[in-house]
């Protein structure tokens, strides 16, 4: 009786061990996200959910800018479109004032400026109120993704973290979110590693006391250590900085009009 014992345990193993490699595979077939998914967990890798975009995008403040002679295939441009102060229990939206002509067929990504003044309460209904304007955003012409560009301080996040996860809900499931993010939050400072975000953009410049640092760290090579910011970099025309990494989307901010040859001389630079 003991060998019939031990050989039906062989046969009940390997049917179960057959079961599991069978399960695994159907879900891989029919999820093919799965395996990289775990890719991901065992890297810390994430993949650019923006590598459809242009690898030049040229951000466009708030002024009069005509960008109609670009080439919509290798430049994008991302827009401000509105700009948010959070004041007391007020919350102002203001939006683009300023008129800006583009290229037919030219990729978007509209943008929205958060300002606090005097004491901002940070309530719900201010959360409310600015994730209404941001989803209204989204419903632009060739809009591929909403981005936020606010320099949260450390008392802010809670606020920031609660609004982008509200957004994320909000917004439709085609439309990228990205942030713009302080280079100390991408290198050490992870808060922003778990944020329900598809990018986040390094800004290399305006950097402040950081300044040294970062651009020491650069040099050497030394990668971001947030996934989501090792995609995209954020530079300006008036700010020169070497080791920059290699292979990134580059935004570029220009604290004058664009024109022809200063968008020349960006191409010749980051390409």
């Amino acid at each position: 009786m003991a060998p019939q014992r031990i050989k039906r345990v062989v046969i009940l193993s390997a049917l179960a061990a057959a079961l599991a490699v069978t399960a695994a595979l159907f879900v891989l077939r029919w999820r093919p996200a799965a395996l990289a998914t775990i890719r991901h967990a065992s890297t810390g890798s994430v993949d650019d959910r923006l590598n459809d975009l242009p690898r030049v995008i040229l951000w466009a403040w708030e002024r009069p800018e005509d960008l109609r002679f670009i080439n919509p295939q290798a430049i994008g441009v991302a827009y401000l479109a509105a700009t948010i102060r959070l004041h007391g229990d007020r919350t102002i939206i203001r939006p683009r004032l300023q008129p800006l002509r583009l290229a037919p067929g030219t990729r978007r990504v509209a943008v929205a400026r958060i300002e606090t003044g005097n004491r901002p309460l940070y309530s719900d209904d201010q959360r409310r109120r600015i994730v209404a304007a941001l989803t209204g955003l989204a419903g632009g012409e060739n809009v591929e993704a909403v981005q936020i560009d606010f320099d949260a301080l450390t008392s802010e996040r809670a606020f920031y973290r609660a609004l982008l996860v509200d957004l994320r809900r909000q917004l439709p499931k085609a439309v990228r979110l990205s942030i713009t993010a302080l280079a100390s939050w991408c290198y050490g400072d992870n808060w922003i590693a778990d944020l329900p975000i598809d990018e986040a953009v390094p800004m290399l410049f305006r950097m402040g006391a950081d300044s040294e640092n970062i651009q020491m760290r650069l040099k050497a090579g030394d990668p971001f250590s947030v996934p989501l910011a090792r995609h995209s970099l954020g530079i300006s025309t008036d700010e020169p900085i070497d080791g920059l990494p290699a292979g990134r989307r580059v935004y570029v901010f220009n604290p004058r009009p664009w024109s022809a040859e200063s968008v020349g001389q960006i191409l010749r630079e980051v390409q």
